[in-house]
């Protein structure tokens, strides 16, 4: 079986991470694997480049500017929505020729136009689209939060000016959506039982197959080691209990910093002792623009993207942190815990399906700063953190291992085959 991957991106972001785990994955359960991205940061030769930088870019700035003028020329919002006017043609490639199967991941910011998905559905292969957000479900929109328009139609959309209207862009955009889909049958993974649910109660994908499957974890570099010896190799003190933030960019609202920088002062108020043994290690872009503001000595290590050292920052750590307010299946959850590291974070998305509450880490009540303080305190304080570690170990070799994600990936594309074989 000949599997073509699509993916915006071949490293930045979680679907791209997610995206390349699975296509090695793959490799080692027999499927011939490829990966087609629009930016390519490694030389392996089973990912295909679109080409060059300029050509690379045009159909995202495009994009961007049309979307510019919709926002009344205001930059809140630019990055949060998508309406996919602009892309790539991938069908004339010889890759895509070949493919038994076209698996899309995340193609937004100028990867895939509608048109191109279009294109690529009435070409007679078999799609499978991994959600990594809710995108494909809803009209332009990545982070629905409250909104429950996609349920019957998107309007009134809270990302426009005035909160649109009833028929706005995102209206708009729908009936393209919907165009789009009209008469072809695609298989929807949702990386979380969470996003399912949601897919499932989209109107746009009624009628359409949908089912979850966890993104894969690489556990040969994901694992336990000596916390002794990662915090020496990454210069950081022994003699204090060290809290990890991962994010690509830590100013990020929806990643929850105001809600950890008001828990950590709860704590340090509280338990006074905290301040000189307890420390902060931020791992990501911006980190200098926050670490004035919580009230424990903070190690900003900046944005990494090498994965050994990646896991070696998250072994020097005794607790793992993401107070996000929207999340599908974090990688960085499942990363921590397959090092061995017990998890903190929100009651929201798909988390609560990777962290068993004060059995390998604490879920905190959504938005509430003073359950995520208790719960960095449980975790630090007062659980068996050895047990702990071990649940948390446990859960991510049971659930999120490389072998067992692909044999229901490759039933995903037997099923995908059959289907449209028996279509046509």
């Amino acid at each position: 079986m000949r599997v073509l991957i699509v993916n915006t991106s071949e490293r930045t972001g979680g679907a791209a991470v997610a995206a390349s785990r699975l296509m090695a994955a793959l490799g080692n359960n027999g499927v011939q694997a490829k990966m087609l991205v629009r930016d390519r940061q490694t030389d392996d030769p089973r990912v295909v480049s679109l080409g060059g930088s300029w050509w690379q870019r045009r159909h995202f700035l495009w994009e961007r500017f049309t979307i510019f003028l919709r926002l009344h020329f205001s930059r809140k919002h630019l990055f949060e929505i998508d309406v996919a006017n602009a892309g790539f043609d991938i069908t004339r490639l010889p890759e895509f020729r070949e493919a038994d199967v076209v698996h899309l991941h995340w193609v937004n910011q100028g990867m895939l136009s509608l048109k191109g998905i279009q294109k690529i559905l009435r070409s007679g292969k078999p799609v499978v689209w991994t959600m990594h957000d809710i995108w494909p479900a809803t009209a332009i929109c990545h982070l629905t939060l409250s909104c429950r328009h996609f349920t019957t139609r998107c309007h009134h959309c809270r990302y426009l000016p005035g909160g649109g209207s009833g028929s706005d862009l995102s209206t708009a955009v729908w009936k393209r959506k919907q165009k789009m889909l009209n008469g072809h049958s695609v298989s929807f993974v949702a990386c979380s039982r969470w996003l399912e649910g949601e897919a499932k109660a989209s109107a746009l994908l009624k009628g359409q197959t949908i089912t979850s499957i966890p993104n894969p974890i690489d556990t040969r570099i994901f694992c336990p080691g000596s916390q002794r010896e990662a915090r020496q190799e990454e210069q950081l003190p022994h003699d204090k209990r060290l809290l990890l933030f991962v994010c690509q960019r830590v100013t990020n609202r929806y990643k929850g910093m105001d809600y950890l920088i008001e828990a950590c002062q709860m704590l340090a108020d509280e338990h006074p002792e905290m301040r000189q043994n307890t420390g902060i290690v931020i791992l990501g872009g911006h980190a200098d623009e926050v670490a004035q503001q919580l009230p424990f000595e903070t190690y900003a290590l900046g944005y990494v993207a090498d994965e050994a050292r990646i896991a070696r920052i998250y072994r020097a750590a005794d607790l793992f942190v993401l107070p996000s307010l929207s999340e599908n299946l974090p990688n960085t959850i499942m990363e921590a815990m397959a090092c061995g590291v017990p998890c903190v974070a929100f009651r929201v998305g798909g988390i609560p399906e990777e962290i068993d509450h004060l059995k390998n880490g604490y879920v905190a009540n959504y938005r509430d700063a003073a359950d995520l303080a208790r719960g960095l305190h449980w975790v630090l304080c007062q659980a068996d953190h050895d047990e702990l570690s071990r649940q948390a170990v446990r859960k991510v070799a049971h659930s999120y291992s490389p072998s067992s994600v692909s044999v229901r990936y490759i039933e995903v594309y037997q099923h995908a085959i059959a289907q449209q074989h028996f279509n046509l």
